[in-house]
């Protein structure tokens, strides 16, 4: 009876994950003809050109910042510094406990203005509102605490611009991201939002501002997360956008029609999915109202940020994501199965709850139960290799494919020595850095209405330091 239903287990969890292969090889061959295509048009769309447009859409930069000290005052040079015909930034200090608003006060000659906006979206009270002398595109709120998402909610209340871009505030843009994110507005009126890559800034020469070459960090954990940002993005997202069903955009850098997300009534607090939960939210209103609408991915707007350099932030961090998954699919799980939603609600709903949020569960049982069938003279040897094999090998594939891409397509990586330790630390991230992150994204499914709503805190090196390091 025990071999019997071990045996049915074996069935099961093989199929699992044969399935979950068959779909990350359709994502990943959809995600590298976009990219491929995408990588062509940019040679052929000088920045020259884009500037030369006459036609633009202007840009409200929402920055919301909580204890950023350390990166902020570089963080809005960087802001201020982009290539772009009319923008504002809009730094939302949400309550912070350092010296964050006096930072911003100090390097950009901030003057008090009257606390005076139409209050379209609810949000903390605000204790002041600054303008700054020098420059007078930026705008500085400091408000109540009362987390990440009321704080772009609160940004989205004073923001002029028919498209804002909310970037996280230890974060720095290209140069030219503005630039070649927003023409996907201008290009298609039916786009209602625009996520673009993010890479870690670890490790990076930084000169005024700006990102002016990458190099791999010295850390361990800091260079196994450039190779897992690449699979994200390049394998993930831009798949998942090809198929015209992308569900997230990440929090550090996303431009997004303000009207739209008004209509949805802003981000959602008591979440820490906020980033996923809106895009969410703008699907499932675009097809509740059968409207002609895009959300798209577009792989170079490059956005840089700061990743976690020891393991208990990372962990930490990892830990708030997959919570912040389940919240979303909970909050919306009208939409799973739901036809109604097209390939939202019959794959894309479907694909996150089985192969995302279910999957630590079914990986670290599958490693667990390997020892005990062992004790108990029931392991199958056929079945470890092949449940090795299709956990673990088809990810080294695609980590591969991605670091491929980072460093071939867009030559982010120009170092030789530095494209084959990417590709080995494709074979390393296997070897005890996933399944230490699997365990605890299994640990974070039983967490979830649990610490609902709060900032995620991460020791910042500064990119004082960023740029100290490197001369």
């Amino acid at each position: 009876m025990l071999a019997d239903l071990y045996l049915a287990y074996q069935v099961l969890v093989l199929g699992y994950f044969a399935v979950l292969n068959l779909l990350y090889a359709a994502f990943s061959l959809a995600g590298l003809s976009m990219v491929a295509r995408y990588a062509r048009e940019l040679s052929e769309l000088a920045l020259k050109d884009l500037l030369e447009r006459e036609a633009y859409l202007p840009v409200s930069i929402l920055v919301p910042a909580y204890n950023e000290e350390k990166t902020i005052v570089e963080s809005v040079r960087s802001f201020l510094a982009l290539h772009f015909p009319e923008f504002e930034v809009v730094v939302v200090c949400d309550g912070p406990k350092d010296r964050t608003v006096e930072k911003l006060r100090e390097a950009y000659a901030l003057v008090e203005e009257p606390v005076v906006f139409r209050k379209a979206i609810d949000c903390k009270p605000i204790r002041a509102i600054y303008r700054s002398l020098r420059h007078p595109n930026l705008v500085v709120l400091d408000k109540d605490n009362g987390g990440k998402a009321d704080a772009l909610n609160a940004g989205l209340n004073l923001a002029r611009y028919p498209v804002f871009c909310a970037v996280d505030a230890d974060s720095l843009l290209d140069g030219d991201a503005l630039l070649r994110a927003s023409r996907i507005f201008l290009e298609d009126d039916r786009v209602l939002a625009v996520g673009g890559t993010i890479r870690p800034l670890n490790g990076a020469t930084v000169r005024g501002s700006v990102v002016e070459a990458l190099r791999l960090p010295r850390g361990f954990l800091e260079r196994m997360q450039i190779v897992e940002y690449a699979r994200a993005f390049f394998s993930g997202r831009a798949g998942w956008s090809a198929m015209d069903a992308l569900l997230i955009i990440s929090g550090a850098f996303g431009l997004f029609r303000r009207q739209a997300v008004l209509a949805v009534g802003g981000y959602r607090t008591g979440t820490v999915g906020e980033d996923m939960e809106l895009v969410v939210r703008l699907h499932r209103r675009a097809r509740e109202q059968r409207q002609d609408y895009r959300i798209v991915y577009t792989p170079d707007p490059i956005c840089y940020t700061e990743v976690p350099t020891d393991w208990q932030t990372l962990r930490k961090q990892r830990n708030r994501w997959h919570r912040g998954l389940w919240e979303v699919l909970w909050a919306h799980r009208a939409m799973l199965f739901n036809p109604r939603y097209g390939r939202l609600g019959v794959l894309a709903m479907p694909y996150f709850l089985f192969f995302e949020a279910l999957s630590p569960v079914v990986e670290v049982l599958g490693y667990l139960m390997l020892p005990v069938a062992y004790a108990l003279g029931l392991l199958n040897l056929e079945f470890a290799l092949l449940f090795l094999l299709l956990a673990l090998g088809f990810g080294v594939l695609l980590s591969h494919l991605a670091v491929g891409i980072e460093t071939l397509l867009f030559k982010r990586y120009r170092s030789l020595w530095e494209r084959a330790l990417l590709l080995g630390l494709g074979l390393l991230e296997v070897l005890g850095y996933r399944q230490l992150l699997a365990f605890e994204r299994f640990l974070a499914s039983f967490q979830v209405w649990r610490k609902r709503g709060v900032w995620g805190e991460m020791t910042r090196k500064g990119l004082e330091t960023q740029q100290a390091k490197r001369p």
